[in-house]
């Protein structure tokens, strides 16, 4: 390996000399041999790891009667060393691994490999390589009524390992692997997947932890944020594997073969059942406004000098969502309640997302508005 290709008769030269001399000095039973490493066979290339890459190779080795000193080195790149794996494809029950040994002061190991005939024996290879990475894209076009998207997905390899694959087969841990060489310093973006007319909905998405709770106090407009938002389920003709964080580039058709951009987001990763969300922008076309009707405290719990240590309260936040579109519209309202707190009453269903968020999903109307109270007690405030 890790050398280019064409050096590598040249390092395996003076170790067998070496061995030719070891083989004169000892008796015969005794007697090692040398075997260089071949030419790569069939390659993989594994990019499920950002931080180090699965290198699977396969190469046949010819082996002699007895036991055979493999040399395998790796100038000049940077490989795991307790990563290196040696498995006997062939003959696994003739051939046999007796043990590994590290040169001092080299980059290379010895593989002791013990052969009950003379045969060529193919091996696998395994090893995790460090400075070959990949970076994930999508392109996401909206058709003119936003109610799908063609989605692209690539995928930009780049190799800084210092070592050159002319041919190789690329896997992620999802799509079909490809076969494409990378050289040393080379850079290539490829089509990873691509699926057509995948179902998209547009929401509009107020955390109360960001957007300002009364627009009317605030000067200058305030916007909305706007998503697109795709479920990684195969009713959505994904579902099959996780999503990949990367940077994804939204459009829209615009009606005359043309698409206008929307902009850019970075997707997280989306496991399978989750939903990928896209920002493409503020909307005021949707106006939430939100007041704090009640902030009482209760329950008052005293020491043994009169002093409060804890009390509880009780809080009443009213909520009053505007759609101004001549189209209904989908409102995602991220609630936010620190600390521990019991639900009193609330006019409006919503999913708990952790301990302090709850989360609304709310159909507003073309032209209409809707309003809740949410009515809830925290418990044991110092």
């Amino acid at each position: 390996m890790m050398k280019r290709e064409k050096h590598m008769k040249k390092q395996w030269m003076i170790p067998a000399v070496t061995a030719v001399v070891l083989a004169l000095a000892v008796p015969a039973y005794a007697r090692i041999k040398l075997v260089a490493l071949p030419d790569r066979g069939a390659t993989m290339i594994r990019l499920d790891n950002p931080n180090a890459t699965l290198i699977e190779e396969e190469r046949v080795l010819t082996l002699q009667k007895g036991v055979n000193k493999v040399d395998f080195s790796w100038n000049g790149v940077d490989v795991d060393v307790d990563s290196i794996r040696l498995t006997v494809l062939s003959h696994p029950d003739k051939v046999t691994l007796l043990n590994v040994s590290f040169p001092p002061n080299e980059q290379a190991l010895v593989w002791e490999i013990s052969s009950a005939n003379a045969w060529e024996e193919k091996v696998r290879i395994s090893y995790l390589l460090r400075n070959i990475d990949r970076l994930i894209t999508y392109m996401a076009v909206a058709d003119k009524p936003e109610t799908s998207v063609n989605l692209k997905s690539y995928i930009i390899m780049r190799n800084f390992s210092g070592e050159d694959f002319a041919k190789a087969n690329v896997l992620l841990d999802y799509g079909q692997a490809f076969e494409e060489g990378i050289l040393h310093e080379e850079t290539k973006q490829l089509l990873f997947f691509k699926k057509d007319q995948v179902p998209v909905t547009k929401v509009w998405k107020f955390d109360s932890n960001v957007q300002p709770w009364d627009p009317e106090k605030v000067e200058g407009n305030v916007g909305i944020p706007v998503m697109y938002r795709i479920e990684n389920t195969e009713k959505s003709k994904l579902g099959q594997n996780a999503l990949w964080d990367g940077k994804a580039r939204l459009q829209q058709e615009d009606g005359h073969g043309g698409t206008i951009v929307l902009g850019e987001d970075n997707a997280k990763l989306v496991p399978v059942g989750e939903k990928l969300e896209l920002y493409i922008g503020d909307s005021r076309d949707i106006v939430v406004t939100q007041r704090k009707m009640k902030d009482q405290r209760i329950n008052f719990r005293k020491n043994n000098v009169g002093g409060v240590i804890l009390y509880d309260t009780d809080e009443i936040i009213h909520v009053k969502m505007e759609n101004f579109k001549d189209t209904p519209a989908v409102l995602t309202l991220v609630e936010h309640i620190d600390g521990q707190w019991d639900m009193e009453k609330c006019d409006l269903q919503y999913t708990r997302k952790d301990a302090s968020t709850l989360e609304f999903e709310i159909p507003l109307p073309a032209r209409g508005k809707k309003e809740f109270d949410m009515h809830y007690h925290r418990r044991n405030i110092r």
